[in-house]
């Protein structure tokens, strides 16, 4: 297996680990419980180490090994920060260039939820199908610039934005909101307003960097 395949194998074993709860921000662990949990060889692991400590995903505490990134309201507030730099160039470039079915989609998914929390009440089904739409708009837009360094480092940070959800406040208890607040900026996107799809998303970031330190 050539090297940077077993690297990237490593990664995402490691990062769906992480998102499953398998290990904990704050957790101490060592390279042996890596290869335990991810299944890939010492070698792998240790080609995977610098890449984590590069992305701020584990840290090397000197007599203690490695601590998974702890969540602080430092983390939570550059990450936030971050957030909002990258996606508001993305919803002005997607405002301005994706095609209407792609936003009419958009739109479908967001308000059959909202119409299905409305009508039914919020399910565990319901919340883990909301959470994949919220994910998939973000994603979307910033697919949208077909810029790889700013996808690749949007993906990092959406990873840490994930984790906090996960320690702090996930979709559940905000389908109704938050699919209210994308279907605001969705409006605007298909009016091709952009100021107005870039003002209802930093809205919508703002209620979600609230929410993540209890401020709403």
């Amino acid at each position: 297996m050539a090297v940077e395949k077993m690297r990237e194998q490593a990664y995402q074993s490691f990062t769906q680990h992480l998102l499953a709860s398998h290990v904990r921000p704050g957790q101490f662990v060592s390279q042996r419980e890596l290869v335990e949990l991810t299944g890939m060889t010492l070698a792998a692991i240790r080609e995977l180490v610098p890449r984590l400590e590069a992305e701020g995903l584990i840290t090397t505490v000197p007599q203690r090994g490695m601590q998974i990134a702890a969540i602080d309201f430092n983390l939570v507030r550059d990450a936030y920060q971050f957030r909002v730099i990258l996606e508001k160039e993305a919803v002005a470039h997607c405002t301005r260039t994706a095609a209407d079915a792609d936003l009419e989609r958009l739109r479908c998914e967001h308000q059959n939820i909202l119409d299905e929390a409305l009508d039914a009440g919020v399910s565990k089904d319901l919340d883990a199908r909301a959470q994949n739409v919220d994910w998939g708009f973000h994603d979307f837009l910033i697919d949208s610039l077909k810029n790889e360094i700013a996808i690749k480092t949007y993906r990092v940070n959406s990873l840490k934005i994930r984790l906090i959800r996960q320690e702090l406040t996930r979709i559940e208890g905000h389908v109704v909101p938050v699919m209210k607040e994308h279907l605001e900026v969705v409006k605007a996107m298909q009016a091709r307003d952009v100021q107005g799809a870039v003002d209802a998303l930093v809205f919508h970031i703002e209620h979600a960097r609230q929410r993540a330190m209890g401020l709403s």
